[in-house]
């Protein structure tokens, strides 16, 4: 079994997410799963986030959604390929 996961963060939520958002659209039919974590507490919302994606499709594709990411100011991406051994 192989899995494909994607993790970015935002340094400035604020300014990045609506670009990141139309990547992510774009970019939607390889989401299988998506889970957004901001420390905001409170009233107290930070300007930080972090997205773990775990995608599905070709390499050719999640590689370009990982590119794209890292284009947006303010955000890093990293894919990690993982798989179980046999």
């Amino acid at each position: 079994m192989k899995k494909s996961i994607l993790i970015a963060l935002l340094r400035t939520r604020s300014r990045s997410a609506v670009e990141f958002q139309k990547v992510l659209t774009k970019y939607g039919c390889v989401v299988k799963t998506r889970l957004g974590i901001h420390d905001g507490v409170a009233g107290n919302c930070s300007d930080t986030g972090l997205i773990i994606l775990e995608l599905i499709g070709e390499k050719k594709e999640t590689a370009g959604l990982a590119r794209k990411l890292n284009a947006i100011p303010g955000v890093s991406a990293k894919l990690v390929d993982i798989s179980l051994k046999k």
